[in-house]
C-alpha cells in the first residue's frame, strides 16, 4: 500500500502535463463543490482523433490531482472513443487502490472532465 501512496504523492506534489495548452485545444472546467476540487482540462486532438496533447490546472486533494496527472499520462495518444471507454475500475487500476466513498468523486472529477471535453 505505501508504494501505491508513494506515486499518489509523487503525482500530487510533481504533477504531470500541468499547465494550459496554446491554440485550439478544448478547455472545460469542472469542480467538486462538497469538497471543493477543482480541475480545467485542455484536450487536443488530431484530425484522426487521437489525444495529440493534454493539460489540466486546478486545486484540490492529493487523490484528484495525482488522478488527473496520472489519467492525463495515461490518455496521451490513445483516441476518443478509448479514452470514453474508461471507467472508475481504471481510475482505481492507476491509483493502485480501491476508492471508498469518501474519495470517488475526489478520484473521478478528472476523468468526468475530460470525458465532458471529449463530448464537446
Amino acid at each position: 500500500m505505501d508504494l501505491y501512496r508513494d506515486n499518489i504523492l509523487d503525482h500530487f506534489r510533481n504533477p504531470r502535463n500541468y499547465g494550459t495548452l496554446a491554440g485550439s485545444a478544448t478547455r472545460v472546467s469542472q469542480n467538486n463543490p462538497s469538497c471543493g476540487d477543482s480541475i480545467t482540462i485542455n484536450i487536443d486532438l488530431s484530425q484522426k482523433g487521437k489525444i495529440r496533447a493534454v493539460s489540466f490546472t486546478g486545486t484540490g486533494c492529493a487523490v484528484s490531482m495525482a488522478s488527473a496527472s496520472m489519467l492525463t499520462e495515461f490518455i496521451k495518444g490513445k483516441t476518443s472513443t478509448e479514452v470514453l471507454a474508461l471507467q472508475k475500475e481504471d481510475v482505481e487500476r492507476l491509483l493502485g487502490l480501491k476508492l471508498t466513498l469518501a474519495r470517488i468523486k475526489c478520484a473521478l472529477l478528472p476523468l468526468e472532465t475530460i470525458h465532458q471535453a471529449l463530448h464537446k
